[in-house]
């Protein structure tokens, strides 16, 4: 674990190389991958095939790659009534925060008596990658498929491995709640790139979602353009901006709540009281112990954990800019006033009472977010990434008139001809 003072002298150049650190996949995984996708693109299921057998160590009969939406229902039906609940409530939390997302269409006329505007509409399938290894989680499939739903998707189509055959019963239900229209078994690189390119039994869609492992990440940088990706995701991080008033145990939890996820994650805590950091600290040790996920979490910590005291909290917004953090929780007596000043991150979290924990869940906005500083630049998944703006033009006799002489200077200034003559002849000039 990493520990830095902002009043130590050599303070400014430790945080840079903190900023500039990647942790995210290397050539060797960018080399795989692309053959992986070539080779899927040739030779479609039969690559699937080989792929399926070789990472996820079985071949599904023919008839069998295709997890039926009766087995989907089945798992929905099959859960203990608490958790069911806790799933339905999750799925209708988000569906009505997405729903607030929808964007409004515009139609109107200008004073020159054009008519302009923009329609939205939804792309017609997306495909939406579910882990089914060591990161399985039906809180995932909602997230990602309830936003292609309420944008009005019609062809909703998941993928996720099936180790030894074994499909996820929790990933199931979730499909059901959240109305896939399809489920393949079929996960890593070659998954993506089916979705892309489509094979004999699986049709392309137009945007892939979804978490997944370095492999998977690097397909969809790879294939954007083919389709469309909601992200190119790294590995999970949170920032926590924590004063003295916290209790320790409670910080300590949030932080591995992010570490246990890989041992690439980054938890990062700042605060302007040392000993609180130390009783952090030390409280991570104990919670580590704890875990079930103990030996993930303790190689993040170890390797990628980070506390920095500053002299005052005033100093932790433009940490947090630079970091531009997927999580950023701010537990203080005024989160407002500090998150007021910040200006890049994921999703923020705001007061001693909301744990990052509960975004992942139940709290409605989306846990898919932009990670590895991407948040200087990008959002989190929204409806907008399953949706497309058309915008149009209809002009009247009067308002060409009004307006094609600048169009046809314009034209004419950049030598095209042909441009400029389309409005002449209308114009009659």
């Amino acid at each position: 674990m990493l520990r830095l003072k902002s009043s130590d002298p050599d303070f400014a150049r430790a945080f840079a190389r903190l900023v500039k650190d990647r942790r995210e996949s290397d050539e060797g995984v960018a080399r795989d991958v692309q053959t992986i996708i070539e080779d899927v693109r040739l030779r479609g299921d039969e690559a699937l095939a080989e792929y399926t057998a070789k990472f996820d160590g079985h071949s599904p009969a023919e008839d069998a790659w295709r997890i039926s939406p009766e087995d989907c229902r089945e798992a929905f039906d099959a859960l203990k009534p608490d958790l069911r609940a806790a799933l339905e409530l999750a799925a209708q939390r988000i569906r009505d925060y997405h729903r607030a997302q929808l964007p409004e269409n515009r139609d109107y006329t200008d004073e020159t008596g054009m008519r302009l505007g923009a329609r939205w509409t939804a792309v017609d399938g997306a495909g939406l990658y579910v882990p089914g290894g060591r990161a399985s989680y039906p809180s995932s499939l909602l997230m990602n498929a309830i936003p292609a739903k309420v944008a009005g998707v019609e062809r909703l189509v998941v993928v996720t491995p099936t180790p030894k055959g074994e499909a996820n019963p929790l990933v199931l239900a979730a499909a059901h709640l959240a109305g896939a229209d399809e489920v393949w078994r079929v996960g890593g690189a070659q998954a993506v790139a089916a979705l892309a390119y489509g094979t004999a039994r699986i049709k392309p869609v137009d945007v892939i979602t979804g978490p997944g492992n370095a492999w998977v990440a690097e397909a969809k940088r790879q294939l954007f353009g083919v389709v469309g990706i909601d992200m190119v995701a790294g590995p999970s991080e949170i920032l926590v901006i924590a004063d003295a008033k916290n209790d320790p145990q409670w910080i300590a939890a949030d932080l591995l709540s992010q570490a246990e996820h890989d041992p690439v994650a980054q938890s990062i805590l700042i605060t302007d009281d040392a000993a609180f950091a130390d009783q952090v600290a030390d409280m991570i040790g104990v919670e580590i112990a704890l875990l079930p996920t103990a030996r993930v979490a303790k190689a993040s910590w170890d390797n990628h954990g980070v506390i920095i005291v500053v002299d005052s909290l005033d100093e932790a917004p433009a940490l947090a800019n630079a970091l531009a953090a997927e999580h950023v929780e701010i537990a203080t007596d005024d989160p407002q006033s500090l998150f007021d000043r910040i200006r890049h991150a994921g999703s923020v979290f705001l007061g001693r009472m909301t744990p990052e924990a509960v975004g992942d869940y139940v709290a409605g906005p989306n846990h898919v977010l932009p990670t590895g500083r991407r948040a200087r630049f990008s959002s989190g998944l929204s409806v907008l990434d399953f949706m497309k703006r058309t915008s149009f033009i209809a002009a009247s006799d009067a308002a060409l008139a009004a307006v094609g002489p600048a169009a046809i200077a314009l034209a004419e200034a950049e030598g095209l001809a042909a441009h400029a003559r389309s409005i002449e002849l209308r114009l009659g000039l």
